[in-house]
């Protein structure tokens, strides 16, 4: 089985992101823009800048969480791919 990190961009002028992992990529989104991911994404509406794949769930929440805590890393991310 696959797992995803990703990232998402809110839609619009801000340069908000947001950065978790799950197992159905497209899925998660839909939830994020509905409404009904977590706390904070509700409310905005979120496109995909960024994803990676891995093979095992323990290496996608490593992974998950370093980019959250690396914040120069989060940020070439998102400077790259906006």
């Amino acid at each position: 089985m696959s797992y995803y990190v990703y990232m998402l961009k809110i839609v619009g002028k801000k340069t908000i992101t947001y950065v978790g992992y799950t197992k159905n990529l497209k899925n998660r989104i839909s939830l994020h823009n509905s409404g009904k991911g977590a706390k904070f994404t509700r409310g905005r509406k979120w496109k995909l800048i960024y994803k990676e794949k891995f093979l095992s769930k323990n290496k996608a929440i490593l992974r998950e969480y370093y980019i959250k805590k690396n914040r120069k890393l989060r940020n070439q991310i998102k400077n790259k791919y906006l």
